[in-house]
């Protein structure tokens, strides 16, 4: 399967603020399943979504630290809230206010990942947005991708430490 590139258009996207974005995927990322929202929203169809890593609507302004510490926390089967921003087939952006967990089975054993999606405050965006400009700033300086986004964990976590809070914590608090 090839990989899907486009270039962002500076454009947002938004959504009303009753509708959520649902979407499910396998333990490995690849979407299962895609609501009508996330459907017209990202621009994809179904046929388009179903089957591919959930990272087809990545936009690189999103810093891969923050993408680790998601997939660190609701791998340990843990829920975890995030700003995220997404890329639309066009290139367009949208800001989400994501809430994903993951999928267990009557054993208890992880299946897949369920996330929710809202639209965000956009003052909430706003400090998000200097943050994960950063964030990216530090994993782009460094030569070796894994590094840099070692250092950006880092930066992040005293971040963090400094407020005396969680990132859960952190995400509600802005």
């Amino acid at each position: 399967m090839a990989k899907y590139r486009v270039e962002p258009t500076g454009r947002e996207r938004v959504f009303d603020r009753d509708e959520i974005i649902v979407s499910k995927t396998d333990l490995k990322g690849r979407i299962t399943y895609a609501n009508h929202v996330f459907i017209r929203v990202s621009g994809f169809s179904e046929e388009e979504l179903l089957g591919r890593p959930h990272c087809i609507i990545r936009h690189p302004s999103m810093p891969r630290c923050v993408f680790k510490l998601l997939w660190d926390t609701i791998r340990s089967g843990q829920e975890i809230f995030a700003y995220v921003i997404n890329m639309a087939k066009n290139g367009d952006h949208y800001w989400v206010l994501a809430h994903v967990t993951p999928t267990f089975d009557e054993d208890r054993e992880i299946v897949g990942y369920h996330s929710n999606r809202r639209l965000p405050d956009p003052k909430a965006v706003s400090t998000i947005t200097a943050i994960y400009e950063e964030l990216l700033s530090i994993e782009e300086s460094a030569a070796d991708p894994d590094v840099g986004m070692e250092e950006a964990s880092r930066h992040l976590g005293r971040l963090l430490e400094s407020q005396d809070v969680t990132y859960g914590e952190f995400v509600f608090s802005i």
